[in-house]
């Protein structure tokens, strides 16, 4: 996506600089989104052990993880920095740890949901709408950011659903898998950025995950044509 902005050629030198400020706002709010409804989740699940490290917030400073972040500014899909997790405090410990997982790629598809639904209507705005005024200028700014959070929350979501440590599949997996092939995959966790680095510079893979995002696009385009 960075790559995307500084080569196309339509776009001026300010034009550029404002993409790349709103690529880096979608990019911030979608992973504090991601990481602060992990941890609303295992705290409602009966764990405080993110609320009592500070995880519960909006700063992206307190979620935020280099390598992870660098991926989703590069390729559309990366990780944040996991937030602590205590399953012994969960009343019911494998369903817990099994929502919390799946609580920060729900909220990422929920937000990709809400952005394309705004990318929709802005469009219409923006179709109907021949004059150039400042709100048309404003409108086209909200059109791009919510296209770029309907692509990073895509990302995002597919992305930590893959059953590799430590994105949230892997914890999906080893809160269901039996006593023995848990402790085989655990054997394994200490590889897992190896894992992720290899797979996302195999050119199948990311063929994998746009085919994805185009699916789960179509169903939303599809449902907004419903709701309107």
């Amino acid at each position: 996506m960075l790559f995307s902005v500084l080569r196309n050629g339509n776009l001026n030198g300010v034009e550029k600089l404002l993409y790349l400020l709103i690529l880096v706002f979608c990019v911030l709010l979608s992973l504090t989104v991601h990481e602060l409804c992990h941890g609303l989740a295992a705290y409602w699940m009966g764990d405080k052990t993110a609320k009592s490290s500070g995880r519960l917030s909006m700063n992206p400073l307190h979620h935020l993880e280099p390598m992870g972040a660098l991926c989703l500014f590069l390729f559309g899909f990366g990780w944040a920095r996991p937030v602590p997790v205590n399953p012994w405090n969960f009343k019911h410990k494998k369903a817990g740890m099994v929502l919390t997982s799946l609580a920060g790629p729900i909220s990422n598809f929920l937000l990709a949901f809400v952005a394309q639904l705004g990318t929709v209507l802005l469009f219409q705005v923006l179709y109907t709408t021949g004059e150039v005024t400042v709100g048309y200028r404003l409108a086209e700014v909200c059109h791009m950011i919510c296209y770029y959070l309907v692509v990073i929350n895509l990302g995002l979501g597919i992305f930590n659903l893959i059953p590799v440590p430590p994105l949230d599949g892997s914890k999906v997996l080893t809160a269901i898998l039996p006593a023995r092939l848990y402790f085989w995959l655990m054997q394994w966790e200490r590889y897992g950025f190896i894992i992720l680095i290899i797979l996302i510079n195999l050119p199948f893979f990311n063929s994998f995950l746009y085919s994805c995002e185009n699916v789960i696009l179509s169903f939303y385009n599809l449902l907004i044509g419903v709701l309107l």
